[in-house]
């Protein structure tokens, strides 16, 4: 199934292009239930599918501590662990709010894990019972690449991918 996204060509428009990854995600996840692959693949597609995405991952949620540990991604190495409240990601673990930073330098706290970021969106990810089971993170070395036509398409992504009882 992934072979046939390589030949794909997406459309330019960034909301048209979102919506046709939608599609494509869930054609490719499509009866796949473990979360482990399902975060692979949607790090690996969505980094794939727009230039300016240079680290996209997920951090998980250590059942054990109040802290966030690196899971599945794409890029340069991530940091291992992130206390919930610090960061850009552990601010939208605490919230459960997505966090769009236009600029990484100017967010209280920030985490640098590669001083190339200069934007970052992160968004809070949950399962079907509304649990926080990770947060999606996506860097770019561009000021100002993310907006809510990202914010809306990647919140309607995870939660399908995630929060939908009838995902297939």
């Amino acid at each position: 199934m992934a072979e046939a996204f390589n030949d794909i060509v997406l459309p330019a428009d960034k909301a048209e292009r979102y919506a046709a990854l939608a599609e494509e995600i869930a054609s490719v996840l499509a009866g796949e239930t473990n979360q482990v692959a399902r975060m692979a693949t949607i790090s690996a597609m969505l980094k794939a599918s727009f230039d300016h995405f240079f680290w996209t991952g997920f951090y998980l949620v250590d059942p054990d501590k109040d802290e966030l540990v690196v899971g599945p991604y794409q890029g340069t190495l991530g940091c291992l662990r992130i206390p919930f409240g610090r960061g850009v990601c552990g601010t939208a673990a605490r919230s459960r709010q997505t966090q769009v930073v236009p600029d990484v330098e100017a967010f209280p706290g920030h985490i640098a894990c590669d001083s190339r970021s200069k934007s970052e969106i992160v968004v809070p990810v949950v399962d079907e019972q509304a649990r926080l089971i990770a947060v999606f993170d996506v860097d770019s070395d561009q000021a100002g690449a993310f907006d809510e036509i990202d914010r809306e398409w990647l919140e309607r992504i995870l939660l399908r991918t995630f929060a939908d009882a009838n995902r297939a």
